[in-house]
């Protein structure tokens, strides 16, 4: 009898030592994986963190409101951004006048509705050139020697890392052609932060194309990468070749 109880005991002892250090096992992947997330951000626990819009939400047509799908992607960098245990800081693209490195800065929009957009594209990524207009076919993102046009069945959105001086908090840039596309852009940087911290480093700069496939039919979700053009976007083009550039842009605008 006072064996069988023994048994009983120590068992119950071994489940509750297994189950413990199941869970201390567990809780270490969660730290470690929040830790690389962290890392990858510039976003370590009690930090601030600055989400840079356009100026107002609504339902409007003004260049300087935020549409329902950008809502939908703040909501997803806010998310990020308090899993990082850091406090997310919502700032109006006109009045985020201040300096870099000091905070990490998730800037979302284009450049026409986004002051700082606007500021950051030309001072980080001279190569990129963003151009807009009534139609479809006037807005085009043109990044050395090709030209992303918005189609009916595609649109784009540049996403960046601009690593800052002194080795400061980065600049993270969703540059979308439409609010469907800044959706997107939240989204790929959120699902696949870690395979880009592998290729570019906690502490590098990149710049992709993504492409939107179909989004009246499948929305932000069918997400493919169109091009790494981070060398293109660094480098300011030689004259000839911006004006070869803009003459092909004006090419296709016509047809």
């Amino acid at each position: 009898m006072a064996d069988n109880v023994l048994n009983v005991v120590l068992g119950l002892v071994a489940s509750a030592i297994s189950a413990g250090l199941g869970w201390l096992a567990q809780a270490l992947r969660r730290r470690r994986r929040v830790e690389r997330v962290r890392r990858f951000f510039g976003l370590p626990a009690g930090s601030e963190c600055l989400i840079v819009v356009n100026r107002s939400i609504g339902t409007g047509s003004h260049a300087n409101t935020v549409t329902r799908r950008d809502a939908y992607a703040l909501m997803w960098l806010a998310g990020l951004v308090e899993e990082c245990g850091a406090r997310p800081e919502l700032v109006a693209h006109d009045a985020a006048q201040r300096g870099l490195g000091a905070k990490t800065e998730l800037c979302l929009g284009g450049p026409v509705s986004n002051e700082r957009m606007a500021a950051h594209v030309a001072w980080a990524l001279p190569g990129v050139l963003i151009t807009s207009g009534p139609n479809h076919s006037e807005n085009a993102m043109v990044v050395g020697e090709h030209s992303y046009v918005v189609e009916s069945d595609r649109t784009h959105v540049l996403l960046a890392r601009i690593a800052t001086p002194d080795g400061g908090r980065p600049v993270f840039l969703v540059c979308g052609q439409t609010g469907v596309a800044n959706q997107a852009g939240v989204r790929y940087l959120v699902a696949h932060h870690r395979e880009l911290a592998r290729k570019y480093g906690r502490n590098g700069t990149f710049a992709l194309v993504l492409r939107v496939v179909n989004p009246e039919a499948y929305g932000p979700d069918m997400v493919e990468l169109a091009a790494d053009v981070t060398t293109e976007a660094l480098h300011r083009p030689s004259a000839p070749a911006a004006a070869s550039t803009s003459a092909s842009t004006s090419a296709t605008t016509a047809a």
